[in-house]
């Protein structure tokens, strides 16, 4: 009988053993995580995305994709468009930087310099109505910047459930007008906004600073020898448009929507000094030919190499058209007074209203931008401002009140429309970095104990970093 109870018990102990090793097994196989899904297919597993292309690129995955946005996001049921956007992946363990031009978006691999400086992903949006981010039918009244803002807010919420780590807002000229308006109307969505040379037209009437600035900005001897090369293509306009007309017969150029060639030459030719500015450095004058002793040719070629005679054709205009109908609907325009043109300029500076075709209905909006300016005196958070001390359009600059935390506006010296946190002085440009990767949460131990220490985490890449400078057109008053 003991015999036979210790064989049972024995039994039992050995059934228990084997039913816990079973237990133990199973749930060290459940344990065992699932094989990661693939990147892509986590991006195109977000409703409304779809994939263009992927480009190869090492160390990051690249993606062209388009995004349905509705049209209005007031009214979601009224339609749909596909915005293109582009995606370096790094990681999703490292941060995001949510990048605009505030034009159309650039299909090659490209690096900010944020996102060199968080070493992390990159989404960069296409600006709504940039062909071919643009509805059909195009209503639009429906393209101003809270629209735009609400199209980075709906895809940040989109990819956050991705990219759970820390994001950044950045942009240049329009693209930083564009990441301070989406920080505005949307304030919890990034952790920080690096904007660059972003003009901040408050008062669209007012534009004396751009006065005072043309009549200090780089040196006498430049600033004259400039005003001369302008005033005499104006001196000239019968020889120089006789050549104006070849060119475009060339071309196939035609001036439809500016009204005609003598409107469009003139309006070249009144860009010279501001483009000049705008994109070249005090030495790039000693390639400015002598206006007195200068060829025809030679007057042409400086005027079209910095302004661009192409620059206010019907096929110059047409990329640019929803720039030019917001800088008359929203964004304003400079305005600049022309002493040394006096008597020679029959149009004066051209309002955004002739560079955009008749049927395209306009009305200014003059309480958006002081909206805007307000919000950020009152209210920046973790902003950087970056300008350059040469540049036009930091004529009106955005500037921050005594109730901001954490924000920045730093001038680069000597610097055009390229300015960056690169080309601050020293101690600037370590606490410009330092704030960037703190905002992000990947700021090393050594930068948070000293700022001088900080430094860009990305190893240098000459084609990734590689700054395509937007030519962007003038804004007109």
């Amino acid at each position: 009988m003991r015999k036979t109870l210790g064989w049972l018990l024995s039994l039992v102990v050995l059934i228990g053993t084997m039913g816990a090793a079973g237990s133990t097994a199973q749930a060290a196989t459940a344990a065992q995580p699932a094989a990661a899904t693939d990147i892509k297919d986590q991006i195109l597993g977000i409703p409304g995305m779809s994939l263009i292309e992927e480009k190869p690129y090492p160390g990051y995955r690249f993606f062209v994709l388009n995004y349905e946005q509705p049209v209005d996001h007031r009214q979601p049921w009224k339609g749909t468009f596909k915005q293109r956007l582009t995606l370096l992946h790094k990681d999703v363990s490292r941060p995001s930087v949510f990048y605009t031009s505030g034009y159309n978006v650039s299909t090659s691999p490209r690096r900010s310099e944020p996102t060199t400086i968080v070493d992390g992903n990159q989404v960069s949006l296409e600006y709504r109505f940039f062909t071919p981010s643009r509805p059909d039918p195009a209503n639009w009244s429906n393209l101003d910047i809270w629209q735009a803002a609400s199209d980075q807010h709906r895809l940040f919420t989109a990819l956050k459930k991705i990219y759970k780590k820390n994001w950044l807002a950045t942009g240049g000229s329009k693209g930083g007008m564009t990441a301070t308006y989406y920080e505005r109307f949307y304030p919890r969505d990034m952790d920080g906004v690096v904007a660059y040379v972003a003009p901040n037209d408050v008062v669209n009437d007012e534009d004396s600073a751009y006065d005072r600035f043309f009549a200090k900005v780089g040196t006498k001897e430049c600033r004259d020898k400039l005003n001369a090369v302008q005033r005499e293509a104006l001196v000239r306009r019968a020889p120089l448009e006789a050549k104006y007309a070849v060119a475009a017969a060339e071309n196939g150029w035609t001036f439809t929507t500016v009204g005609d060639l003598d409107k469009a030459y003139e309006a070249v030719v009144l860009d010279y000094v501001w483009a000049f500015w705008q994109y070249s450095l005090l030495a790039d004058c000693a390639s400015i030919p002598a206006a007195a002793t200068a060829s025809d040719q030679e007057i042409w070629d400086s005027i079209d190499g910095i302004s661009g005679f192409s620059a206010y054709t019907d096929q110059g205009l047409e990329t640019y058209t929803p720039y030019y109908y917001q800088a008359g609907t929203q964004l304003g325009s400079p305005d600049i007074k022309l002493p040394h043109l006096k008597g020679l300029s029959r149009y004066g500076y051209q309002p955004p209203r002739n560079f955009v075709p008749r049927d395209i209905p306009m009305a200014f909006q003059p309480g958006a931008m002081a909206d805007v300016d307000r919000w950020v005196r009152d209210n920046a958070h973790q902003m950087l401002f970056v300008y350059g001390q040469n540049d036009p359009w930091g004529a009106e600059p955005f500037r921050l009140g005594y109730g901001v935390r954490d924000s920045y506006v730093m001038i680069a010296p000597g610097a055009n429309h390229g300015a960056n946190v690169a080309k601050l002085m020293d101690g600037e440009k370590a606490l410009a970095t330092a704030k960037i990767l703190q905002w992000v949460g990947v700021a090393p131990a050594a930068a948070l104990a000293d700022a001088g220490k900080a430094a860009p985490l990305a190893a240098p890449d000459a084609e990734l970093d590689r700054r395509d400078l937007e030519r962007e057109p003038q804004l007109r008053p």
